[in-house]
């Protein structure tokens, strides 16, 4: 199962929060995802630097320990499109 991390504010269901646009599109799809829930600021957010090179959310992790990590509208789009599985 994929690990989808995400800020903790994962009750703002808005349209235009980064990390709903791709739970969302996610759920959308029928994707089975795990949210990690991480830390509020950027300088704590150390895992996800490390594996991303960046600090933002959202970022996908697959079961292979590979990472995915775009601007939002791009991830959402590539879920919806069916080409997640080519970001492995």
């Amino acid at each position: 199962m994929i690990k989808l991390h995400r800020c903790s504010k994962g009750w703002l269901k808005l349209e235009a929060e980064p990390c709903w646009k791709v739970e969302k599109a996610l759920r959308d799809m029928g994707i089975e995802y795990e949210a990690v829930h991480g830390p509020w600021p950027r300088s704590k957010r150390t895992v996800v630097t490390e594996n991303t090179g960046q600090s933002a959310y959202p970022a996908i992790e697959f079961e292979n320990g590979t990472w995915y990590r775009e601007e939002s509208a791009d991830m959402a789009e590539t879920i919806r499109s069916g080409k997640l599985d080519s970001k492995r």
